[in-house]
């Protein structure tokens, strides 16, 4: 069973798209760090989290464009979930696209997805 099992729609749709983009985006900023550690084990069932708290946007989400989107960005991650060895490259992309979803979110990319250096020619 994971954390959120318990979390029903009801109390999931109380909160902001805002609100809920950027709890995701903790569990997504949680992965990272599991990435950098190697531990998979961890980063499986934190992807479980991501999984389950998309799962609750799209069942309270009522603009169906917003569901398209945000269907396709969860395919990415179980794409992410079944690699035996989730690259830290990937999982940022789909970190970066998860939090440009609403504006609010975008605002947290300075500080959980620095940009990388430009290359040196």
């Amino acid at each position: 069973m994971t954390q959120h099992a318990s979390l029903t729609p009801e109390r999931w749709s109380a909160f902001t798209l805002d609100q809920q983009i950027l709890m995701i985006g903790n569990e997504m900023n949680r992965g990272k760090w599991l990435i950098e550690r190697g531990n998979t084990v961890e980063l499986k069932r934190s992807y479980e989290r991501v999984l389950r708290l998309m799962d609750l946007t799209l069942e309270v989400q009522e603009r169906r464009g917003l569901r398209r989107e945000l269907t396709l960005w969860r395919g990415v991650i179980e794409e992410l979930y079944i690699q035996p060895e989730p690259g830290q490259t990937q999982h940022a992309a789909a970190f970066r696209v998860l939090l440009l979803l609403t504006p609010e979110a975008a605002k947290q990319i300075p500080y959980v997805l620095p940009q990388p250096s430009p290359a040196k020619r």
